[in-house]
């Protein structure tokens, strides 16, 4: 399973201690070694199906995009939405509400203006100037300018995002009046290894909230990669709805999932989440707001979409990793981690939090990275304010000691050296790479195993970190 994501930590326990009692076992049993590798091999199967991302830490391998976007591609596939327009400038935006989405000389049309940020509860988020909300209703001149000042240029804070987002654009909506609220969703699916469909009568709100009050009205289809979605299965899945079968919206409804579905594969999607799908009055089916995610592997054949990705709405730090083929995740703690192997990357995070301290990022080198991409890997971690002293922990098999040391060393004769750096370092040219360190003028303090660089990593942090407090500098002689 992709260990670039961050798994709850019951997951990561569990395969240590399967690992643990592989090797005990196999002190006492060495006959059964292959069969406990077989019973490890079913465990992380099971393992992997039922592994899910830290909702609080969010996903990284799937490319997201702004929900006019989302629109765009929803109409290139024959799927309805409300007319829409976005808008770069307040200006843009109150020529587009009195000129585009309404006609010059007839009433004034309601128009929904949309802060276009990537986080969920933009409409009870807070903007960092004090403006309340993300979502506003437009009903006279005047007020998409207004509402749009208000929001372009600003961060936008959510509980999806609590440290804000800035917001680059708006989107304009024509209102639509619902006969009623309901729920789609395709996405891939890890237990039945292919789509599944998700639907509910219940739309409009968090899906999460349903599931966990009512869990009767979510209704769930895995969809088979050989057949695609049947006839039988829009039917089900419709009435599932809660549209009567054989009615005009009913039969729209097929329509736009099997559409739905065939924009799913075209596209490469990962999940595509509509909420709410909209019931209007004169038995439209209509899709009102949208979240579109797409696999980062397919970028190779859907170089369109991927070139629509904004990188303004994601931490600088991944972006700068991702340009250099770097698997970074930033987080909350003080202690930056250069590591190669996603397993073993974790398993530092872990024994740093065990020994007290917290780590600052997952950062994997990988097995094969050049001095220029270990290089950039240390100046991230060192350009990182929150970051109070680097660990580089490396196990020289296909990645080779003395290419780490020749990175960093590099990159501390760039920037210099302002943090403390503990290494610990074995395998491949280790003896090389441990001289090269001893002898290139900079002070690093150097670990025999993981323990040790651990604990040595949360005392300098810990050190530094109080002399910041009292504006202190300090130095690691």
């Amino acid at each position: 399973f992709d260990l670039s994501c961050r798994y709850q930590r019951r997951s990561i326990n569990h395969l240590r201690l399967l690992v643990c009692e592989i090797f005990n076992k196999s002190t006492t049993q060495p006959t059964s070694l292959s069969k406990m590798f077989s019973s490890a091999s079913r465990s992380l199967t099971r393992l992997a199906r039922t592994a899910r991302p830290n909702a609080n830490l969010g996903a990284v391998r799937y490319l997201n995009v702004h929900e006019y976007i989302s629109m765009e591609l929803f109409q290139a596939h024959g799927i309805k939405t409300p007319n829409c327009k976005v808008a770069d400038t307040p200006e843009e935006a109150e020529k587009l509400f009195l000129n585009e989405l309404n006609t010059p000389g007839t009433p004034i049309k309601d128009v929904v203006i949309k802060a276009q940020v990537l986080s969920g509860g933009r409409g009870l988020g807070t903007f960092k100037n004090g403006f309340q909300g993300g979502v506003h209703m437009c009903t006279k001149p005047g007020m998409a300018k207004d509402f749009a000042e208000k929001m372009l240029g600003e961060e936008l804070v959510t509980k999806q995002a609590p440290n804000g987002i800035v917001c680059n654009k708006v989107l304009l909506m024509e209102r639509m009046y619902m006969r009623s609220e309901m729920y789609l969703s395709i996405l891939m699916d890890r237990a039945s290894q292919g789509p599944l469909m998700v639907v509910s009568p219940r739309g409009g709100t968090s899906i999460e909230d349903v599931a966990a009050s009512n869990p009767e009205v979510i209704f769930t289809l895995p969809i088979s990669l050989k057949e695609g979605l049947t006839d039988e299965a829009c039917t089900t899945m419709a009435t599932n709805l809660g549209l009567e079968p054989g009615s005009e919206a009913h039969s729209k409804a097929m329509t736009l999932m099997k559409n739905l579905y065939k924009m799913f594969i075209d596209c490469d999607c990962t999940q595509v989440e509509v909420n709410p799908l909209a019931e209007t009055p004169d038995g439209d089916i209509v899709v009102c707001d949208a979240k579109v995610n797409f696999d980062d592997n397919a970028e190779f054949r859907q170089k369109d979409i991927f070139a629509r990705r904004d990188t303004t709405q994601e931490d600088a730090r991944e972006v700068a990793a991702s340009e250099y083929d770097l698997n970074y995740i930033g987080l909350d703690g003080n202690i930056g981690c250069m590591v190669n192997g996603a397993g073993l990357a974790m398993s530092t995070m872990d024994i740093i939090q065990l020994k007290g301290g917290s780590p600052a990022n997952f950062l994997d080198v990988g097995g094969g990275a050049s001095e220029t991409q270990v290089q950039k890997a240390f100046e991230i971690l060192n350009a990182d304010p929150k970051v109070e002293a680097i660990l580089v922990n490396i196990f020289g098999g296909i990645m080779r000691c003395d290419v780490i040391a020749t990175g960093i060393i590099n990159a501390a004769k760039e920037l210099g050296v302002s943090k403390p750096i503990v290494i610990r370092l074995q395998g491949t040219n280790v003896e090389e790479a441990k001289e090269m360190i001893q002898n290139c003028g900079f002070k690093m303090i150097v670990a025999e195993d993981l323990e040790d660089a651990a604990t040595k990593a949360v005392g300098v942090a810990d050190i530094a970190n109080q002399a910041a407090k009292i504006q202190v500098g300090v130095t690691f002689n």
